[in-house]
């Protein structure tokens, strides 16, 4: 308990002294950033989350999978959520993309200055209106050739399982013509627990680009489908590094594909509650 404790006081000090080094440095970045998009300004700023992994020694990172051979080929890059270790661990992906985030972490002091900076864009999700704004910005990153990132499933995931995607990722990626590039990552859920401000144990911490799906020829009304072919594809990568069935991995019973609230409280029930 004392060792847990003094190590998440040395990584927290570690990461505060990297934001504040950071800021001024993009800052000043940015200032001589002359890209519409903003690229450099973001990798740089995604190098921050690759640097508080580094200072963390019991995150140990494996990334794999697909190579994307040209970072200015846009997609719409979806992952599965475990926690807030995760922004830093899908951080280490080699390009940049503008990350959907809720419009409260913009409000945070430095940490969303630097999103400002970097172009990421907020959505408050109480506002129906904020969610248009957030699909056109996300739409002109595209046609700008840089990628968007998006958690479909809103929030982190209450019991390591995953839950149901919303499908505003999936219309964007229609409505734009490029496609969807599904990315799973693992392991993250304890390595910083929700309600705590303590790292957990060491973690071994898997990250895989999986392959990209094309979404031309793809009507709105394929989007369903869409949705849940991705979806798949992230459940069944995380059962495989788990040794288990798919199904103990998604939140909702057999056999139905990803729907309403209900069909997530009804996955629940069936499940137990999270935990």
């Amino acid at each position: 308990m004392i060792l847990s404790t003094i190590r998440s006081l040395w990584v927290w000090g570690a990461v505060i002294a990297l934001i504040l080094l950071w800021l001024p440095l993009l800052a000043v970045i940015r200032l001589f950033d002359a890209d519409p998009v903003r690229y450099r300004t973001g990798r740089w700023f995604r190098r921050l989350g690759v640097a508080m992994t580094k200072v963390n020694p019991s995150w140990r990172v494996h990334r794999d999978g697909e190579t994307v051979e040209n970072p200015r080929r846009p997609y719409v890059v979806v992952s599965n959520h475990q926690s807030l270790a995760d922004i830093p661990i899908i951080s280490h992906l080699p390009w940049e993309m503008k990350w959907i985030g809720k419009a409260e972490l913009f409000r945070i002091p430095f940490v969303g200055w630097m999103m400002r900076l970097a172009g990421d864009i907020p959505v408050d999700r109480a506002d129906r209106r904020s969610g248009a704004r957030m699909l056109l910005a996300a739409k002109r990153s595209l046609h700008l050739k840089c990628s968007v990132m998006f958690f479909p499933e809103g929030t982190r995931s209450p019991d390591g399982r995953v839950w149901k995607f919303n499908e505003g990722a999936f219309h964007l990626a229609i409505k734009a013509g490029v496609p969807v590039l599904p990315v799973a990552i693992e392991g993250t859920r304890d390595c910083l627990p929700k309600r705590s401000w303590k790292f957990g144990p060491p973690q071994e911490i898997r990250l895989r680009v999986l392959p990209p799906v094309e979404t031309e020829g793809i009507t709105p009304e394929g989007v369903p489908e869409l949705t849940h072919r991705v979806r798949r594809m992230i459940v069944e990568q995380i059962a495989s590094w788990r040794g288990e069935d798919a199904s103990s991995v998604d939140a909702f019973p057999a056999g139905r594909a990803p729907g309403s609230r209900d069909d997530a409280a009804q996955g629940a029930q069936k499940k137990g509650p999270p935990t």
